[in-house]
């Protein structure tokens, strides 16, 4: 299959910018990295935008503990081969300390409360621009960002309250406590990222692709078994061939039947798709307005 990529080309070059002004304006940047494809594409973009040198900045995980195993082996790996610096802030800790209270029930779920860890995170580090792989088409609060992002002495962001980025001059201008949030790929599809990982044969975590894995079903939703889930009586277990779009805390992160098992099968189920990418995220329905509220605590 033949895809015409010049875009890509644009794409890339905008994203890299995006990067390496952060790495100009800033005395303490990170990059928020998740284990998921975006957060792999913005590393693999940042290593071509320093190239030879090395990335100039660590990678941030903020872990719930309810993680799928592969995307912590995927981490572990990624790391290691590339030599960079990786600090990882911890929900368990914020839950010990009694900083955040847990969720009860059976639709617990634990990335609610990264908010608080992130902030921490941020705030022990003293990072003053942390950079993430939020695109503007994953969801509507998400559109509404620039590439920076301001974020007030709370860590927390005002919609309403917006820099201009005309002509793609960034202002990262701030106060004493103050930080930014910088999205390089905010003008990118999903589309757009899948195309770009076959062209540049970056690796995933084997859970992007289709493969057999003991599910249950809730409301209309697939969810990957283990130890971390709180079935219903009623959820049987059964095996069916998988794949998940997103990937996330496993307590709110819905898999997709799927026989899409390499790339350029993904790039055409998505193609001819009708659900958005985060339709399976169960944290982006607890409300309409689900995602704005977090992000306007501080959240990615």
């Amino acid at each position: 299959m033949k895809y015409n990529l010049t875009h890509l080309r644009e794409l890339e070059s905008e994203a890299m910018y995006v990067i390496r002004e952060v790495a100009a304006q800033f005395e303490n940047p990170a990059l928020l990295f998740s284990g998921g494809k975006d957060s792999i594409l913005c590393f693999h973009l940042a290593k071509k935008a320093f190239y030879p040198a090395k990335v100039p900045f660590p990678l941030v995980h903020i872990d719930t503990g309810h993680n799928f195993p592969e995307t912590i082996e995927f981490r572990d790996r990624l790391i290691e081969e590339n030599g960079v610096e990786l600090i990882v802030g911890s929900v368990q800790e914020s839950i010990d300390q009694g900083k955040v209270v847990e969720e009860t029930g059976f639709n617990a779920s634990r990335n609610g409360l990264q908010t608080v860890t992130l902030l921490e995170t941020i705030e022990s580090n003293k990072f003053d621009a942390c950079m993430g792989g939020a695109r503007r088409d994953e969801e509507k609060a998400r559109a509404k960002e620039r590439f920076f992002s301001h974020r007030d002495e709370f860590g927390q962001w005002d919609p309403k309250n917006q820099r201009p980025e005309l002509w793609n001059i960034f202002n990262g201008m701030k106060k004493m406590g103050e930080n930014f949030r910088v999205f390089p790929i905010s003008n990118w599809t999903e589309m757009d990222v899948w195309q770009y990982i076959l062209m540049e044969n970056i690796e995933l975590p084997m859970l992007y692709f289709s493969h057999e894995r003991e599910v249950f079903m809730r409301d209309g939703v697939i969810y990957s078994d283990g130890e971390f889930m709180n079935k219903r009586p009623e959820e049987g277990l059964e095996k069916r061939i998988v794949r998940f779009r997103t990937i996330g805390d496993m307590t709110c992160t819905g898999a997709v039947a799927s026989d899409a098992s390499d790339l350029e099968s993904i790039i055409e189920e998505v193609a001819a798709t009708r659900t958005t990418e985060r339709g399976t995220r169960a944290d982006d329905k607890r409300s309409e307005a689900a995602m704005e509220d977090r992000k306007k605590q501080g959240y990615f």
